[in-house]
């Protein structure tokens, strides 16, 4: 029998572990951002339209409304379709990771 406490841990536990994710979640189809999230079509032409449309208006940045956020955004969506872009993340998650453990 689990205690009224336990139950009250695991579900902060599931929110720390949530807070700290990015990418896009396979079982929901979301893109994780931290502790936000936002919907991405199912389908890949939309998810690579997208991506594609934020890195090229990233580009652009220096206009008003867009800016150069939008470049690691749309490598971010770009990463769940394209395997280049999928190891490169990778490889910044692994090297964030040691680079934190190690500071810490």
């Amino acid at each position: 029998m689990t205690k009224r406490n336990d139950r009250q841990d695991t579900g902060s536990e599931k929110r720390r572990v949530r807070a700290r994710r990015f990418g896009i979640d396979h079982a929901s189809h979301r893109l994780m951002l931290g502790s936000f999230s936002i919907g991405m079509p199912r389908s890949r032409i939309g998810r690579m339209a997208i991506g594609v449309a934020l890195v090229l208006c990233g580009f652009l940045g220096f206009l008003p409304i867009l800016g150069f956020w939008m470049i690691p955004l749309g490598l971010l969506v770009l990463s769940h379709d394209l395997p280049i872009a999928r190891r490169l993340r990778r490889r910044l998650a692994v090297w964030w990771h040691k680079r934190r453990r190690s500071a810490g």
